[in-house]
């Protein structure tokens, strides 16, 4: 399998008062296409900045990303940006879905961005929706729908235009355990059919038996097994 991200001695630092915290200290990742990795630490472990970091959402105070061997360092603000729009899909415990537009609507709003053509964008937003069992509430606005459901939409909005690599930081913290669980096997089934790398952080330990490995973080370290 190939590298999809990896990263080498990533750090991000921040000043508090006369305080250097390392929210993230020489982070050494590396995830392959189809792997589905879960980031597990407690509240303030560093998991977000991680993820963020990764993403290319912050800039590491030290160490490099790559992203299908590109030099995430390297790029300007518009190739970090463009990268994100083709390779890079996120999924969030608010499930940020926009309230006045319905759940198709949500999914197809990426493939707009990416000026795709209505025809295949229809194709492509329909086949999201069904991957996730959702088309039913295709429809529906968010506030008509459930927290699983609405969950479920932000997930097919990060799948629909294929990407490499998908983010999801506490997907399920908003949701009950058993659309927890619905959510982590939904993840891996897609990251074993479509070949793209899952990166989910959660502080629940009763999801960690569904993903392919797991990477302890504590005070923004990985913890040595």
């Amino acid at each position: 399998m190939d590298h999809c991200i990896k990263a080498i001695n990533l750090t991000k630092s921040y000043k508090v008062g006369e305080q250097i915290v390392h929210a993230v200290s020489n982070v050494d990742i590396s995830v392959n296409s189809g792997e589905f990795v879960s980031i597990f630490g407690r509240s303030g472990s560093g998991k977000t900045t991680l993820l963020n970091l990764l993403a290319g959402l912050e800039t590491p105070s030290d160490g490099l990303v790559e992203i299908k061997g590109l030099n995430v360092n390297e790029m300007n603000d518009k190739q970090i940006s463009s990268l994100r729009k083709k390779e890079i899909g996120f999924v969030f415990q608010t499930f940020s879905l926009l309230p006045l537009l319905t759940a198709y609507e949500n999914v197809e709003l990426p493939l707009r961005i990416l000026k795709m053509d209505e025809e295949e964008r229809n194709q492509k937003t329909l086949h999201a929706l069904r991957s996730v069992d959702i088309e039913k509430r295709s429809f529906h606005r968010p506030y008509e729908l459930s927290g699983g459901e609405q969950q479920r939409v932000s997930i097919a909005r990060a799948i629909v235009h294929n990407p490499s690599i998908i983010f999801a930081d506490e997907p399920t913290a908003e949701l009950d355990s058993r659309n927890a669980n619905n959510v982590f096997e939904m993840f891996r089934k897609f990251a074993s059919e479509t070949e793209t790398a899952i990166i989910c952080s959660t502080h629940d330990t009763t999801l960690l038996n569904t993903t392919d490995r797991v990477i302890q973080l504590i005070d923004g370290q990985i913890a040595k097994n």
